[in-house]
């Protein structure tokens, strides 16, 4: 039987909910949460702030930008997998941020009105989409002018040799990382798919460009696995 990509993908993150956030760690030797630091760093969020994490996952960007905004603020998480916001749910619960909501969603329609966010960020999410154009419209669309959308996603390292390495082990050894902590080969193997098909930095940055984005900033991450790509509403908008 054939699946649609967003059946496929949806199948993959209602399966692996529990070990997800071990495994991310355990793919990216911990760097995961250094690259968001960096890029939170270059956001700038200010208390008071309004934001949306869109593919927010088990939360951890939520969360992050919950605590920057502070009480004053509001962070919007969305996501089509209820297994994974169940898990964030219990995060944002314990740590008692009253500012934070996750919502089930579609990032490919997103259920806010026009012009409403500061800070729009997508994190690992954007390769997983059935259609990277129409989500970037749509987080260009619930930006406010002026705000900024923040794409932090896995990407393809350029330099030789290094780059011969990082294939291999995205096809050959993170699957079996899958298997051994996440009794999930299948769907590891599906995510090292979406990110060998990911566009390249310089391509994602001409599409921020076609969806509406001005001043954008490409930022590689640890030799070029994982890059920021930051882009402005204009304010004349």
């Amino acid at each position: 039987m054939t699946h649609t990509k967003e059946e496929r993908v949806h199948q993959v993150f209602e399966s692996i909910y529990k070990k997800y956030d071990v495994m991310n760690s355990v793919i990216s030797f911990q760097r995961h949460k250094a690259w968001r630091k960096d890029t939170m760093k270059r956001m700038n969020v200010q208390k008071g702030d309004h934001a949306l994490d869109v593919c927010c996952g088990t939360a951890d960007w939520a969360i992050a930008l919950g605590e920057e905004v502070g009480s004053t603020g509001h962070v919007e998480g969305l996501d089509f997998s209820q297994n994974m916001l169940k898990i964030g749910k219990d995060k944002v619960e314990k740590r008692n941020l009253q500012q934070v909501n996750l919502v089930h969603g579609n990032a490919m329609e997103l259920p806010y009105e026009d012009n409403h966010f500061d800070f729009v960020t997508i994190g690992f999410g954007l390769r997983n989409v059935p259609d990277y154009m129409q989500v970037l419209k749509e987080m260009h669309r619930v930006t406010k002018p002026g705000g900024m959308t923040v794409c932090l996603e896995t990407s393809q390292p350029t330099i030789p040799v290094f780059k011969q390495l990082y294939f291999f082990y995205f096809r050959q050894v993170m699957p079996v990382f899958g298997k051994l902590f996440a009794k999930s080969y299948d769907e590891y193997s599906w995510l090292q798919e979406s990110t060998m098909s990911f566009p390249t930095r310089e391509k994602l940055a001409d599409m921020f460009r076609e969806a509406g984005f001005v001043d954008i900033e490409v930022k590689p991450y640890s030799g070029g696995v994982a890059a920021m790509h930051l882009g402005k509403k204009s304010s004349t908008k």
